[in-house]
């Protein structure tokens, strides 16, 4: 059992659990047990990752053993705020374990390393020694990855990984020796394990999927997500390899061919609102299903009516007074320690600083990572923009001598009166009854989500928050328009990756 080791902050104790390995059960299935978190705005900082990372969390409550009819090996996964899901793993001889993203937007496989020195986010997550394993291979080689809201870099290795009861040998990982991104920081999970096509692979690296085929160790080239959307429930949901668990949807999977392999992207039609037609995607859009993704991205001029149909509201306000309480007194020490206040928000970890001016950190989806040379970027720059303001509120209620509890408070008030850009809206929780269902077509088929399954509800009694499920995400032909389809779809339907058939399928989920 591994010890996390670090901590920065007393609240981040509560992230330093430990992990047993995995044991099969009877059925040849695997499960872990997982415990709920209860959702706010500051874990909502941890794994907002519509548009990027795949942030998730929570940790290792019990171990799980259940007769279900499944036809593959099946790994549980643990379920933080309905919002992502991950799952344990295992590498070298003898296992070390790691919490990962079973990520189908990416490909690549990486945990941190102990060479890791100098990232912060290295200290509240497991660290691979390659030194405490007997089958580790040195492959001298460096590589990098960039995701939606950050990177990590550091070297390729190769070892035996643990997948539930399932032994992958000589895989290729990267150990990281640099995560640069506080949300990895505030990410609760340790690594990521892809599985994508390995045509986006970093490095030329066979993703672990593949080598799981290779090696024959499962015995049908498709792979199944179950996500439990149960807010009470302790079960997280259920990744199965090589087969699915059929305690989990009811009728039959309905199909759709990828069309185009890197990403498991498909073809999808007519989007309803109300079950009446937006007029969108009649002739086809690009879909992509993505367990990594936490909300539904989706064009603008769709998500703005969806928005105006369900009453939802920007947040903002919200995040510039989550920076004034989290941060508040962060920034009046460097500001009265006289920092210069242009390079506050860098030392804090919420803007990134080139030497000469701010850089305001792009949160963008590997999706459209590719499109940067025309321009196309997925930008979230709330945090650090709510950082530039309420430093310069403070500083300049700073120079006219107030006491740091009048300037609180107005900067309190100020952050009230902000706009709200497109974004994560807020809706009426109390109007969530008399919302609109939303319909997507895919395969000739209607999959329908009731607003209870596309809102996500934060709080109790008074403190109750309602956020929307979907955000906006532009991409131009001929790639766009492109729908990417997340956690909040696929925990209403259980998803079939069938890579024999290039097809994904959906089956309603229970």
């Amino acid at each position: 059992m591994k010890m996390r080791q670090g901590y920065l902050w007393a609240a981040f104790c509560l992230w330093a659990l430990t992990f047993p390995l995995l044991e099969a059960s009877s059925d040849g299935l695997v499960r872990i047990g997982l415990k709920k978190w209860r959702i706010d705005y500051k874990r909502i900082r941890a794994a907002k990752m519509a548009r990027s990372t795949k942030y998730i969390g929570d940790r290792l409550k019990s171990m799980y053993q259940g007769a279900g009819d499944s036809d593959g090996e099946a790994v549980l996964l643990r379920n933080y705020m309905d919002a992502q899901y991950y799952g344990e793993i295992g590498i070298g001889t003898p296992p070390q374990n790691f919490t990962v993203v079973f990520d189908t937007g990416s490909s690549n496989l990486w945990v941190p390393s102990t060479k890791c020195h100098f990232s912060i986010a290295c200290l509240f997550h497991s660290k691979f020694n390659s030194r405490l394993s007997a089958t580790y291979v040195d492959l001298g080689k460096e590589g990098e990855i960039h995701y939606g809201s950050g990177s990590i870099s550091g070297v390729f290795s190769q070892d035996n990984v643990q997948v539930g009861s399932l032994s992958i040998k000589d895989q290729v990982f990267i150990e990281a020796t640099r995560e640069a991104s506080l949300v990895f920081v505030l990410g609760k999970f340790d690594g990521i394990l892809g599985l994508g096509f390995d045509e986006i692979v970093v490095g030329n690296a066979t993703p672990v999927w593949y080598n799981m085929l290779h090696q024959s160790v499962i015995h049908e080239d498709i792979f199944s997500f179950w996500l439990n959307r149960d807010p009470l429930a302790t079960e997280g949901g259920e990744i199965v390899f090589g087969g699915v668990d059929r305690r989990h949807f009811k009728g039959q999977h309905i199909y759709a061919p990828i069309t185009q392999k890197g990403y498991w992207q498909f073809e999808m039609g007519e989007f309803l609102i109300g079950y009446k037609s937006t007029g969108f995607c009649e002739a086809g859009c690009a879909a992509i299903v993505d367990s990594g993704t936490s909300l539904i991205a989706g064009p603008t001029a769709v998500v703005t009516e969806i928005n105006h149909a369900i009453g939802a509201e920007g947040i903002v306000s919200q995040e510039c007074k989550e920076v004034v309480s989290q941060y508040g007194n962060m920034i009046w020490d460097l500001l009265i320690s006289r920092v210069q206040p242009e390079k506050v928000c860098t030392q804090i970890g919420l803007c990134n600083y080139n030497g000469t001016l701010v850089v305001r950190p792009r949160i963008k989806t590997v999706v459209v990572e590719e499109e940067e040379g025309n321009g196309t970027r997925v930008g979230n720059e709330v945090w650090c923009t709510a950082c530039e303001m309420t430093v310069i509120w403070i500083q300049n209620q700073l120079k006219q001598r107030r006491t740091k509890e009048i300037i609180f408070s107005y900067v309190t008030e100020l952050c009230q009166s902000l706009p709200s850009p497109m974004g994560e809206s807020v809706v009426d929780c109390g109007r969530v009854p008399f919302m609109p269902d939303v319909t997507f077509t895919i395969a000739d088929k209607h999959f329908t989500l009731t607003p209870k399954e596309y809102i996500l509800k934060t709080g109790e009694g008074i403190t109750t928050v309602c956020l929307s499920g979907f955000i906006a995400l532009d991409v131009p032909p001929p790639r766009g328009p492109l729908w990417i389809l997340g956690d909040i779809f696929m925990g209403v339907y259980h998803t079939v990756f069938d890579y024999g058939n290039l097809q994904v399928g959906f089956a309603e989920a229970i």
